[in-house]
């Protein structure tokens, strides 16, 4: 859920789930970002970008699956995107460069790959002053080169990454946190489908949690939201969104090794 007004979130939350419930709700924000072209005199904010070349420290191997490369995404500016992040962007990691195996394969040959492992997807972080523009090795598939302007946003989760633990409901009328939510705020709940977003909380609108949780509790943080894109040429399955998060604890030690893909469709 977006709120480009953080100040509304607080009173739509009271309003609809009453003051303890909306309160425990609203503490559950966290901001991000809509991700939309640089276009018509709106400027890119710093290097952020949608496909393009990728952005890595020089002698950094491009990431490959049994030796086909992947596909490079995106690449965040965390250092442009950190003002209004603040503490929740705990380490400065500069660059992070997003890579999901795409390649331009016959399906034969695709098959064969073991697409269900963590290789299929990697965040590789790097420094802004030696970063360097590498050009993906085929067969890996290269999207044009899109710079983004980054709105920022105050985000809650959608009902599906709410968990029952996080707010307090009735038991007799809900059957879970989810319930409750998909029930008050079912105009607001989804309403980011179909968009880019980073940061903040993904749009999980195809009805499974896309935040794991931790052993304490804690939501993993969400890096990136890619959607359907007919113009760059990018998709998966029938609407397909792909999700990279990673957990709070690795996030705060700079280790992107542990950033996880996940790819929901209809």
């Amino acid at each position: 859920m977006r709120f480009d007004d953080p100040g509304s979130l607080n009173d739509v939350c009271a309003q609809r789930l009453g003051e303890k419930t909306g309160r425990q709700f609203a503490a559950m924000a966290r901001r991000g970002f809509r991700l939309i072209p640089a276009a018509d005199g709106v400027r890119a904010t710093g290097r952020c970008r949608l496909g393009g070349s990728a952005l890595l420290e020089p002698g950094t191997l491009w990431p490959a699956l049994s030796g086909v490369p992947l596909s490079l995404h995106a690449v965040l500016d965390t250092d442009a995107l950190a003002p209004w992040l603040g503490a929740e962007l705990p380490v400065r990691p500069g660059l992070l460069n997003f890579f999901y195996l795409d390649p331009d394969l016959p399906y034969e040959e695709y098959r064969k790959l073991d697409v269900y492992q963590p290789g299929v997807w990697r965040v590789v972080p790097a420094d802004p002053a030696r970063a360097v523009a590498v050009t993906a090795p085929r067969p890996a598939r290269s999207y044009a080169a899109t710079p983004v302007h980054a709105v920022e946003v105050t985000m809650l989760p959608d009902c599906w990454d709410v968990e029952d633990e996080d707010v307090e409901f009735d038991r007799d009328q809900h059957w879970g946190a989810a319930s409750l939510i998909l029930s008050e705020m079912a105009d607001l709940d989804g309403n980011t489908a179909g968009t880019h977003c980073a940061f903040g909380w993904p749009d999980t609108s195809h009805t499974l949690q896309v935040s794991s949780r931790d052993s304490d509790g804690a939501a993993a943080v969400h890096l990136l939201q890619l959607a359907e894109d007919t113009e760059l040429g990018w998709g998966w399955g029938d609407a397909g969104t792909l999700y990279f998060t990673i957990p709070a604890e690795a996030l705060a030690a700079g280790d992107f090794s542990r950033s996880v893909a996940q790819l929901l469709c209809g």
